[in-house]
């Protein structure tokens, strides 16, 4: 019996041991690889790119600094600078000329007489189902 407790002992004496061999071989990783990753540095963007992607822009930089400025660009809202037409909802409803109604939470584009159109508010407003679907919205199931 004595020797069963002199074993327990030893063996949780190594047990300890080895735990803070271990904690102390954690934190001395940590300690390691505490810097901060350095990010590369941010290019100016490519115009020619911007222009093929249907943004109008023009980055121009200003003498003497490293600050970057863009002129021309257009609200998300009008048509030229996006895919398909929408504008804004006014007061939670769609203006005359844009009866679909898109929620941007679901994807999902609601048309005149549907089953939830009248309690739906619109985040964006279309004239036509063909435009929210060139969105990436889907129409309301019946």
């Amino acid at each position: 019996m004595l020797s069963m407790m002199r074993r327990m002992l030893w063996l949780s004496l190594l047990g300890g041991a080895g735990y803070g061999g271990w904690i102390f071989w954690q934190h001395r990783q940590a300690d390691d690889s505490d810097q901060a990753p350095e990010w590369p540095p941010l290019e100016p963007p490519d115009p020619t790119t911007m222009a093929t992607s249907g943004i109008a822009a023009s980055v121009s930089a200003t003498s003497g600094s490293d600050e970057l400025s863009v002129d021309g660009v257009a609200d998300a809202a009008t048509p030229a600078t996006t895919g398909a037409m929408w504008v804004e909802p006014v007061d939670g409803q769609c203006p005359d000329g844009y009866p679909i109604k898109a929620n941007d939470n679901s994807g999902i584009f609601h048309v005149p007489g549907g089953r939830f159109y009248e309690r739906t508010v619109p985040e964006r407003c279309y004239a036509d189902a063909a435009d929210a679907e060139a969105d990436g919205y889907r129409r309301a199931k019946a």
